[in-house]
């Protein structure tokens, strides 16, 4: 347990919990651990350096030792990534070629059964299954072979260096990562809600955060308190329902309906004394309970209200929900409103819930006359305050691209299950959407941190502002949905591990190419290995011991027309993404210069595990610009495909679709903050740790720095916000 959350804490936070030992002189081995980490790109920072240089060496090296595995494993150097093509990028066929050199070598094999059977299927005009083909898709050397045919690899100045700090003792890192998670503003990625779990009852009789404002991070922290005989923290019913799920161990963000557990006596009476407390406080409350009526007919079967002839509120939530008591809630009314085509009166309703008002502002546009849009934007201004910052955030960013006429819509689930389809709705007047547009943006700006001065990572200023964790996987250089990085290589490189769990396992990975227009213009796959500045390094068709399949561009070779590039990861067969034992993709860029392995950790730019409940992965679209610039954005969607034999060619229309919504959408981004912040008084300026400048912040200022992640030399007292902690600029 306690390497875990250590291993956690250093790929999370790119901090290591403070080594101990006794004192001594572990400078050399404090110079050896940085040279490691240097070879997978990473270094230690100056406070880092010296504190282990002031241990016993054999202390420095029994602390380095989980560092550089867990460094490792967060840029997927953890394991062997062998290719098909041993001299890839170099000398890989044309895609026929290989196909009837494989067929050749399988003719020609002594096993005359293999071979005649083969023979008989080709003399009979019929197909040849690729798979009964004895080189085809399985590995004809090993990892060491490739290993002694490469060069060494030259190091670049562009390669990736990511600086690891000192931090606290593992106990406090460890109770600081628990209110970071469960008190954050954001929704959690599923990972993530698990690893709170631990924290949670590793944490419970320790401090707590003020708010735990995310209501499945709620659930989550209630079953750790429970679990100790305490009451849960509540507020309405979908509370209550949420926290019967985390008791049962189903779904807490209630995406997936939970089969629930016989509940113990205890258990059944602070549940029911949970909603008695919900409904008795206001019955209003009750109107959340048609949205979830079949669960909690189900919740009600595990409870035996009527055990509970005291406890009416509660008994009623059951009745209601088994349609015995008709109970009208503000949903039902807003719909009667808006059937009326009475704008007033659905403000009026909407506004004593901020929150549902805003999410359905497009809705109230497209219904209210001119004269009333001066209405919607002061009702917005009066309750905004109210609203969770990344509800005002998501909702800017919506209506800031309804000014224009739609060329795709996309439909995003919670778990990143995305579709589109043609937008054919109207774009809604400047004269409707600037008043509420304006109302938003001084909501937003009001929720901002005050500071005095904000140092600057300039990358920061294209990432989207995250509203969410969901959907969005774990791993290195990962961004939120819409943010736009620059890429900064001639060659780019992606790539795909995976490793099978129980039975055969065939991922895919393959490259959409797309014009200025986002129609289809190409692909690489393993029905295409090579093409205009383009090279697949072989199909590789299971991977009990784990499989990489890698493509190589060569961004100045690429044909002039393409514009846009959409790395996508299929299941031909086998295991999905979340039951495989290990499945993970990423990219890598290099100069001309710089050879080595296939796989380089210094060069990887991102690296995303692969976890969603769909058949094909669409991490990211690549976009060239006018002045032949690329920039990678990042998508973070699954289509959800066929349950085998998935492949590029059928999903061209819906991932170039997906594509297209997500560049063409204007995202909020990090520097619109930073340009709310600097009007409001900030001063803000990029940080160079070459310049000279403030060792510390000066007394009665509050400094903050905004970035990727967190340099080294840092005026001491700044506050730190890096990709991880963004959602924290916006404090619910």
């Amino acid at each position: 347990m306690l390497r875990m959350l250590h291993s956690e804490i250093v790929k999370r936070t790119l901090r290591v919990p403070e080594p101990s030992g006794k004192p001594g002189d572990g400078a050399a081995a404090a110079r050896r651990f940085d040279a490691a980490l240097l070879t997978v790109g990473y270094a230690c920072s100056t406070d880092l350096l010296r504190h282990l240089a002031a241990l016993r060496p054999e202390d420095v090296v029994a602390a380095a030792g989980p560092v550089l595995s867990a460094v490792r494993e967060a840029v997927g150097d953890h394991v062997e990534h062998n290719v098909y093509f041993v001299d890839f990028p170099e000398n890989v066929p044309d895609t026929a070629r290989f196909w009837l050199e494989c067929l050749a070598a399988a003719l020609a094999d002594p096993d005359t059964k293999t071979a005649s059977v083969l023979g008989e299927s080709v003399l009979a005009g019929g197909g040849v299954d690729l798979l009964a083909l004895p080189e085809y898709g399985r590995y004809q050397h090993d990892f060491d072979a490739l290993l002694s045919l490469r060069e060494p690899f030259v190091a670049g100045a562009k390669d990736r260096v990511s600086v690891l700090h000192l931090g606290r003792p593992l106990a406090e890192e460890t109770r600081a990562l628990y209110l970071d998670l469960a008190g954050g503003p954001l929704p959690l990625a599923e990972d993530d809600l698990v690893l709170l779990e631990i924290l949670a009852a590793e944490c419970v009789d320790g401090e707590q955060p003020e708010r735990i404002p995310v209501r499945e991070n709620r659930a989550v922290v209630n079953r750790a308190r429970m679990a100790e005989g305490r009451a849960p923290m509540v507020d309405t019913v979908t509370d209550v329902l949420r926290l019967a799920c985390a008791l049962s161990g189903g779904d807490v963000t209630l995406d997936q309906p939970t089969r629930f557990r016989s509940l113990r006596r205890s258990e059944r009476r602070a549940l029911m004394t949970a909603l008695e407390g919900v409904v008795g406080g206001s019955r209003a409350k009750l109107g959340d309970v048609a949205r979830y009526r079949e669960r909690f007919k189900r919740l009600g079967e595990r409870l035996h209200p009527h055990e509970y002839p005291g406890l009416e509120r509660a008994r009623e939530v059951f009745a209601v929900a088994r349609g015995e008591t008709r109970f009208h809630g503000l949903n039902a009314r807003v719909e009667a409103a808006f059937a009326e085509g009475d704008t007033g009166r659905v403000l009026d309703l909407l506004a004593t819930a901020p929150g549902v008002l805003v999410r359905n502002l497009d809705r109230v546009l497209r219904q209210a006359g001119a004269e009333e849009v001066a209405l919607v934007a002061a009702t917005v201004a009066g309750c905004a305050d109210q609203v969770a910052p990344r509800v005002l955030v998501s909702a800017r960013e919506h209506l800031a691209s309804r000014g224009r006429p739609g060329v795709a819509r996309m439909f995003v689930n919670q778990r990143a299950r995305a579709w589109a389809e043609r937008d054919r709705r109207d774009a809604l007047p400047a004269g409707h959407l600037d008043p509420v547009v304006a109302a938003l943006d001084a909501a937003i700006a009001r929720r901002l941190p005050r500071f005095d001065r904000v140092l600057v990572d300039e990358a920061v200023r294209t990432v989207a502002v995250p509203r969410s964790g969901k959907g969005t996987a774990g791993g290195v250089g990962v961004l939120p949905r819409g943010s736009v990085m620059p890429v900064d290589g001639e060659r780019l490189r992606f790539f795909v591990y995976w490793r099978q769990a129980a039975r055969r396992t065939d991922l895919d990975l393959s490259v959409e190419l797309l014009d200025a227009d986002f129609a289809w213009a190409g692909q690489v796959s393993w029905t295409n290995l090579r093409g205009t500045g383009m090279v697949h390094s072989g199909d590789i068709v299971e991977a009990p011991e784990g499989a990489t399949e890698m493509i190589d561009l060569d961004l100045a070779r690429l044909d002039p027309g393409v514009r846009h590039v959409v790395p996508q990861v299929l299941v031909y067969d086998g295991e999905g993404f979340v039951e495989a034992a290990e499945s993970f993709f990423g990219f890598m860029t290099r100069d001309g210069e710089q050879e080595g392995m296939p796989f380089e950790p210094r060069t990887v730019r991102a690296k995303s595990d692969l976890r969603g409940p769909a058949r094909i992965a669409l991490p990211l679209v690549f976009s060239r610009d006018e002045d032949g610039g690329w920039t990678a954005r990042w998508l973070h969607l699954f289509l959800a495909g066929r349950v085998a034999f998935n492949r590029v060619e059928d999903t061209s229309v819906s991932a170039g679709l997906l594509a297209r919504s997500v560049v063409e959408r204007e995202a909020f981004t990090v520097g619109d903050l930073l340009a709310m912040t600097a009007e409001a008084g900030a001063r803000v300026a990029p940080f160079d740790a070459a310049e000279p400048g403030e060792e510390s912040v000066p007394e009665g200022e509050r400094w903050a720095y905004v970035g990727l992640e967190r340099p080294d030399g840092l005026p001491e007292g700044t506050e730190v916000f890096t990709a991880r902690e963004l959602g924290s600029l916006l404090p619910d």
